[in-house]
């Protein structure tokens, strides 16, 4: 019996909001296919009509699990879907199961995410969307070193099980000096921006205060820095206080030509005339 046109109208609105919402859910479930396990994951593998096979595990540092019945299994780098045919596949061949249906769902995320920390304008956990995503890549995602930021980055985590940690001139990489260290990331690491090395003026300066140790800064630099000297005050006449190894403080005359060091304070006298 054919339908009339005010019920086949409500069949087809029917018909269309369903084909919207398996869009929608089509949508929402892509990034857990695509999403590549890692050492750190848990993950649940069950297998239909087989209950027995159901448990609950976390990726192994070197990217493995251990399963019932087949043993070690190495997940890492696969997606959902891949890991799901890969021990499938094992169930298979190893006469277990003949046509078994594997589904793993994502627990708990360890892994694939790189924390950014200290001097940056977002910092945050990150996900790490490629196997070659480097530290400038990480970096851009975080918005940037945050202005006062150091030159000096440290990277932290583990490389082969064992604890690693780098210290990376930044300003190296984007010159063309130290392109290798824009080095690789992997899940886990902890990417730490500090605060720059001070130096303090004051005394007969223009501007006296706190400002950044800039590279192979020189006294005269640090004190063009702080306006120079004003009207009553001498660059013949500075006084350096440095803080030395065993936390003394001391004193001495400087050169123009000496290097400021982190933390120096710099005072300015009066001339005498």
């Amino acid at each position: 019996m054919p339908l009339s046109p005010s019920r086949a109208s409500s069949v087809l609105r029917i018909f269309i909001v369903v084909a919207l919402a398996l869009a929608c859910v089509n949508g929402h479930s892509q990034p857990k296919v695509d999403y590549p396990l890692g050492a750190g994951d848990a993950i649940r593998i069950q297998v239909f009509q087989h209950p027995d096979l159901s448990i609950d595990t976390r990726v192994a540092e070197g990217g493995s699990i251990t399963y019932p019945l087949i043993g070690p299994v190495a997940l890492g780098g696969l997606s959902l879907a891949q890991a799901e045919q890969r021990i499938a596949q094992a169930l298979q061949s190893g006469d277990f199961i003949r046509r078994p249906q594997v589904t793993i769902s994502l627990l708990q995320v360890r892994a694939n995410q790189i924390s950014v920390l200290g001097l940056v304008n977002r910092p945050g956990r990150f996900p790490l969307e490629s196997a070659n995503t480097r530290l400038s890549d990480m970096l851009a995602a975080a918005g940037g070193v945050a202005q006062g930021s150091d030159d000096m980055v440290i990277v932290s985590g583990q490389r082969g099980g064992q604890p690693y940690r780098q210290l990376i001139d930044l300003p190296g990489i984007y010159l063309g000096e130290q392109p290798r260290d824009d080095i690789v990331l992997m899940g886990g690491d902890t990417i730490y921006v500090h605060r720059a090395p001070v130096f303090y003026i004051y005394g007969e300066a223009q501007r006296p205060g706190a400002f950044r140790v800039e590279r192979a800064m020189t006294i005269m630099q640090a004190l063009a820095q702080g306006g120079g000297p004003t009207g009553r005050g001498s660059e013949s006449k500075l006084r350096l206080h440095r803080r030395a190894p065993d936390g003394s403080i001391q004193r001495t005359v400087p050169r123009l030509t000496d290097r400021v060091q982190p933390d120096d304070v710099i005072y300015v006298d009066e001339r005498l005339f």
